[in-house]
């Protein structure tokens, strides 16, 4: 290993020169005032808009995620389905039913109206069900889409609810397993569902909300938990009613 150098051989080095570059900079500015005064003018303005579009980027690196709060419950029109009706000794026998298209504005102000009530024991859920799927509604609670079969009906009740805004009926439908009650206490009676399997799709399966030939009910709501990436969906099947 080397020496040290003492105090005097570092003396006899040639020391390195730092760079300035202000000098440089302003060796190579225009000799005229005037023309110095639009250079660093110049530069001033293309300084102060790259500074801006630094911060943009930053602040924004890519397109924030839709929530559940302002994602409206699916993405297109559901398709229109014909099915032929069939007959039942155990549920009311009602028209084909037909979803209705939500309003293109997903805030859009509906009446709230209360339509019955939904209880899920399995996750100790008992809420107010309402008419419609706009967020206006849903903000209140679980929403019966317009057209959907009603519970009690042949065909496909739907309904979309909140998972982690608002009242949050809906945090815990994955909890539900086959064969756990759906019962929805309308006005006309008691109606009991039983769950018969769960899915998970995107906002453009509109699939979910076609009508179907026998007494069916459909529940979602935007997946993961706070985002509206997906959906979270709840099949079940009618067993059983209860008259008023």
């Amino acid at each position: 290993m080397s020496e040290p150098m003492n105090g005097a051989e570092l003396e006899g080095r040639p020391r390195r020169r730092r760079p300035r570059p202000l000098r440089w900079f302003r060796e190579r500015l225009p000799e005229s005032r005037a023309d110095r005064v639009l250079v660093l003018a110049t530069l001033t303005a293309v300084l102060a808009v790259s500074g801006l579009t630094v911060n943009v980027v930053r602040s924004n690196p890519g397109v924030a995620e839709a929530s559940e709060e302002d994602a409206p419950v699916l993405d297109a029109l559901p398709t229109p389905t014909t099915l032929a009706p069939t007959t039942s000794t155990t549920v009311e026998v009602a028209p084909v039913s037909q979803p209705i298209a939500p309003p293109a504005n997903p805030r859009a102000k509906e009446p709230i109206v209360k339509i019955g009530e939904i209880h899920i024991p399995k996750i100790g859920l008992v809420h107010p069900v309402y008419e419609g799927v706009t967020l206006t509604v849903i903000d209140h609670g679980p929403g019966h889409w317009p057209g959907s079969a009603n519970p009690g009906q042949l065909g496909n009740s739907v309904f979309a609810g909140h998972r982690v805004t608002h009242s949050h009926p809906f945090r815990r439908i994955h909890e539900l397993a086959p064969g756990d009650d759906i019962v929805f206490k309308m006005a006309n009676g008691t109606f009991t569902y039983k769950m018969t399997k769960s899915s998970i799709v995107t906002p453009k399966d509109v699939h979910i909300v076609n009508p179907t030939k026998d007494a069916t009910v459909t529940l979602f709501a935007c997946h993961p938990p706070g985002s509206a990436r997906q959906r979270y969906v709840v099949n079940g099947v009618f067993v059983s009613s209860t008259p008023v």
